[in-house]
């Protein structure tokens, strides 16, 4: 009864009867009457499903991950015709994720970023909900022939619909219109971010500005007419010229989104921790070489603070400029080098957001092997294993920080620790126990002692006392030696106690927890003396 009142079903009837009347027209060879019904063909769309399903936004951001990894997934793919996937999807995910990765860069909501062998691995956090999401290299993708293209493009259809409300109210609710303006020529040329050229603000806070910025373009158009070019080419250069004037407005993000949120109005709204990633990267200015992951590199650095460029058409500024403080490099060896500058390795910028902190640059220079790319999403402390290179980022972080470092395997959360409060119970107990025998002892001692002055008084002789006393001593001595308290034995009996007042399923689930932990403890084990092997190996290489 459901189903047979359900709006998306009953377009899917009306669409069917729709073809019917197609076919009966190309039946009766009236083709000017099939082009007709053709063109006003009914569509569905599924905006109802979205709001049946997410009746709040918070839900939708919940339900996220996985649609931000399709998105990215097929806009990444080439379009297909033997697997059903038209360039307009194609066009459209890539939009998607564009405008996504627009919010995060320019509202500094990025929080984790990690490159791995499928690809990059980002978390961002929205209205207090982490988002993780998966991105593909930038690479030429071969589509499988074992993969179902027509049941991922059903749910990509979905995906897309969901993304495009979200990204509706993440812009509204900067008092930003959408969907953005997308200036065309840029995005033939950066195909990247930098395609968000013009995005206005709710307040009309760059009026002014872009008043400015269009007469200033009209002026560079005109003097393009005076030359002998055609009119089509004086367009496209004045549209590119304009792109480029808008990437020079006064927000320090070239190419970015501009007045995407009032500057004023926003830095009291931002958490403690966006003030941080804000200000990570703060006045560094990055130019990206060919061969680095510009896409990405694009969007995880002005979500920290910094600006960034290019080598290539539709760049904000080129590779001579003396702003650039850093230049990111992925080559064996760097032909032509600026004093004014740093030359490092992608590497060095995802470990400083990571670690929310600047490294030294040394470990990643041109030529070097990097150190180890460890991932964000890994809790040493709760793993157990702290690897090397791990160690001395929290030395340094300590360092910058000045704090003092506790002591070896010992911190401040230790002292809440269940298991430590269980060892120190244990203890105290058998403190208490070899107290209590001490007391027993004692008392026995002084019980003999009252006996032996009594019988002195009934005129029994000193040498007949002590020899009784020391047969006495002796058959105590061997009927009840002095207990000593095992704490491992007092340790498995509280276990044993305490799983006989479980139940079965939660003894099951103890017994599982108990051997994930001892797995856990051989893989750390196994680390361990791997690294040992890697030390001496190398001790017996330089000696």
């Amino acid at each position: 009864m459901f189903l047979k009142r359900e709006p998306l079903l009953e377009k899917f009837r009306e669409m069917r009867a729709y073809e019917k009347k197609v076919n009966k027209a190309l039946a009766k060879k009236n083709k000017d009457l099939a082009d007709r019904l053709l063109a006003s063909k009914p569509t569905y769309t599924l905006d109802m499903l979205i709001r049946e399903r997410y009746p709040k936004f918070i839900d939708a951001l919940r339900d996220l991950d996985d649609c931000l990894s399709m998105v990215h997934l097929f806009a990444a793919l080439p379009a297909v015709r033997r697997e059903n996937i038209p360039v307009k999807r194609i066009h459209n995910c890539r939009r998607l994720s564009h405008e996504w990765q627009a919010y995060v860069s320019r509202t500094h909501k990025l929080r984790k970023a990690f490159i791995s062998v499928k690809g990059i691995y980002y978390q961002a956090e929205i209205e207090g909900q982490k988002i993780t999401w998966l991105t593909p290299h930038a690479l030429q993708q071969v589509l499988p022939d074992d993969v179902d293209y027509k049941i991922l493009l059903t749910f990509l259809e979905f995906y897309e619909t969901l993304l495009a409300f979200v990204n509706f109210k993440l812009y509204h609710s900067l008092n930003v219109k959408y969907p953005p303006i997308l200036d065309s020529r840029l995005e033939e040329l950066a195909d990247d971010l930098y395609a968000l050229s013009r995005l206005f603000d709710a307040r009309n806070r760059a009026s002014g500005v872009e008043s400015g910025v269009e007469s200033e373009a009209i002026d560079l158009s005109e003097s393009v007419k005076t030359d002998d070019q055609d009119a089509q080419r004086e367009l496209e250069e004045s549209d590119l010229r304009l792109a480029q004037l808008q990437h020079q407005l006064p927000s320090n993000e070239p190419g970015a989104l501009m007045h995407l949120l009032n500057e004023e109005a926003g830095e009291d709204d931002d958490d403690a921790e966006t003030k941080e990633c804000k200000s990570l990267l703060e006045g560094l200015t990055f130019f990206l070489s060919r061969e680095v992951p510009r896409e990405s590199l694009l969007f995880v650095i002005p979500a920290f603070g910094g600006i960034v460029s290019w080598e290539g058409e539709g760049a904000p500024f080129n590779e001579s400029d003396q702003s650039i403080t850093h230049q990111i490099v992925d080559r064996p060896t760097q032909g032509r080098r600026f004093l004014s500058r740093e030359y490092v390795q992608p590497q060095w910028v995802y470990d400083c957001i990571n670690n929310r902190i600047k490294l030294p640059t040394e470990p990643y220079f041109v030529g070097r092997v990097p150190p180890p790319h460890l991932s964000p999403f890994v809790d040493n402390e709760t793993e157990g294993y702290m690897p090397e290179y791990a160690e001395t980022i929290k030395r340094i972080c300590t360092a910058a920080t000045k704090e003092v470092l506790p002591m070896p395997g010992l911190g401040a959360e230790d002292l809440d620790d269940p298991q430590n409060r269980l060892m120190e119970g244990i203890s105290d107990r058998a403190k208490a126990i070899e107290a209590d025998q001490k007391k027993q002892i004692m008392s026995a001692l002084e019980k003999q002692y009252h006996e032996e002055l009594k019988k002195e008084l009934q005129g029994v002789q000193y040498s007949a006392l002590s020899k009784e006393s020391e047969n006495n001593l002796s058959e105590d001595n061997n009927a009840s030696p002095e207990f000593v308290p095992d704490t491992q034995q007092i340790v498995n009996d509280d276990e044993t106690m305490s799983k006989i007042g479980m139940s079965r399923k939660m003894r099951k689930i103890k017994e599982a927890m108990e051997i994930g932990i001892k797995r856990k403890k051989d893989k750390v084990a196994r680390l361990e003396e791997r690294r040992r092997e890697i030390k001496k190996s190398k001790k017996s290489e330089t000696s």
